[in-house]
């Protein structure tokens, strides 16, 4: 995948799954604020990067034992996945260039870099996902059971969703950002 798009082994792509199953399935933990996110945006433009499981062996490039997870909000994409089982994946293109929008144009970027194209008709040309850094969250909870956190979530990449609508749901959990 790296190859194809003519990118370096230090920007990794996501993965995609089908839901908090799969997800919980490919990191070491989920904090109750990544859930919360999930909940609420997933499916969507909302890509959360967790510590790895030590058992996902995939070469995703220098991910330094993190793996980043989206839900995608597209159908066929969902049904492939239900399939398959997660998926590396990226925009259809060459690095630098404008994404792909119709399974012609990742051809013409990609040629034969690419074994199977799938055409699910044309892709609305949408605002890049938000990347979330979840790695520095970290549950506790007491002998009786109260919950509390520890740590903050970066913006590592604004898209779609603002700050301002994922801090409605995590509050100050989100970093603030430096003036």
């Amino acid at each position: 995948l790296l190859d194809a798009k003519g990118r370096g082994r230090q920007s990794p792509p996501p993965v995609l799954v089908t839901g908090l199953s799969q997800a919980r399935a490919l990191i070491e933990s989920l904090p109750e604020a990544a859930v919360s996110l999930a909940e609420t945006f997933w499916p969507g433009a909302l890509t959360m990067i967790f510590k790895a499981q030590p058992s996902l062996n995939w070469d995703l490039g220098e991910t330094r034992g993190t793996v980043a997870i989206r839900v995608p909000d597209h159908k066929i994409t969902l049904a492939l996945i239900e399939e398959t089982g997660p998926l590396a994946v990226s925009s259809a293109n060459l690095t630098g260039q404008p994404a792909a929008t119709t399974c012609q144009q990742a051809f013409d970027y990609l040629q034969d870099s690419v074994a199977v194209y799938l055409d699910a008709g044309n892709s609305p040309k949408g605002e890049a996902s938000t990347i979330l850094d979840m790695t520095d969250l970290v549950d506790s909870y007491d002998a009786a059971g109260n919950h509390s956190v520890s740590g903050k979530v970066k913006v590592i990449r604004s898209g779609a969703l603002s700050e301002a609508k994922i801090r409605s749901v995590i509050g100050d959990l989100l970093e603030s950002p430096v003036s």
